[in-house]
């Protein structure tokens, strides 16, 4: 296992020590918790690693960080937690599937699923989406953007509101947690390919924003498509 896998791993555990000990102290929703620094004095990590935890939770919806402020508790929910996928409960071990593979699933479930949720999403959904966006255009590390980017896909397939569309997605979303993807995804980082990524987001979610199908659906293909080329160097 590389060494920034078993980093992301690390604040995986640790955001939900910090949300389960917050609970354990009587925090409540809305209510600040410690700063980085105490929280890394108390845990006895380093404040990298506390700050990453922090952007996990933040994206998975568990907290929310205010400039000059601090980092308030949005909820307690344990799905609300990272790590895990929710309903990922699969009867094979996805987590060293190829990214060839992974990415021929993505381009057949995702721009797919479009349609669902321009007719499903609601104004709740769509404003999520745009935390998530927000997130990624704050990201200044590869983690930190991988865990808005695995937020903003996620968010997408919730607001279908589709229980089984979910289940084969939180397959893929494992999937996307293994060594294999995580390795080659890194290996190809960089900040324009970020941004990139950042516009294609930003336009399949403006085209759900307005409702129009046909526009959402040749946003994702166009963005998983290139998302393929980048890590497989080919279309096949």
């Amino acid at each position: 296992m590389s060494t920034s896998t078993r980093t992301d791993r690390t604040a995986d555990g640790l955001a939900r020590r910090i949300l389960h000990e917050a609970e354990q102290a009587g925090l409540r929703v809305s209510e600040r918790l410690p700063t980085e620094r105490k929280l890394a004095d108390d845990l006895g990590v380093s404040r990298t690693v506390v700050r990453h935890a922090l952007a996990k939770l933040e994206a998975a919806g568990a907290v929310s960080r205010e400039v000059g402020r601090g980092t308030f508790i949005r909820r307690f929910d344990p799905s609300a937690t990272p790590g895990t996928p929710p309903e990922a409960n699969s009867p094979i071990d996805v987590t060293d599937i190829g990214p060839a593979d992974v990415m021929a699933v993505r381009l057949l479930l995702e721009p797919q699923a479009m349609p669902i949720v321009v007719a499903r999403a609601t104004g709740r959904d769509l404003e999520e989406m745009r935390r998530c966006l927000t997130g990624g255009d704050s990201a200044d590390t590869y983690a930190d953007f991988e865990v808005w980017d695995l937020a903003l896909h996620r968010c997408l397939m919730e607001a279908s509101h589709n229980p089984l569309l979910m289940r084969l997605y939180a397959c893929v979303e494992t999937a996307r947690h293994g060594q294999l993807w995580g390795d080659l995804k890194r290996r190809n980082d960089s900040t324009e390919r970020r941004a990139q990524y950042q516009r294609q987001h930003r336009a399949v979610v403006e085209a759900l924003h307005t409702r129009d199908s046909e526009a959402a659906v040749q946003a994702m293909q166009a963005h998983l498509a290139d998302v393929r080329r980048n890590l497989l160097g080919s279309n096949t």
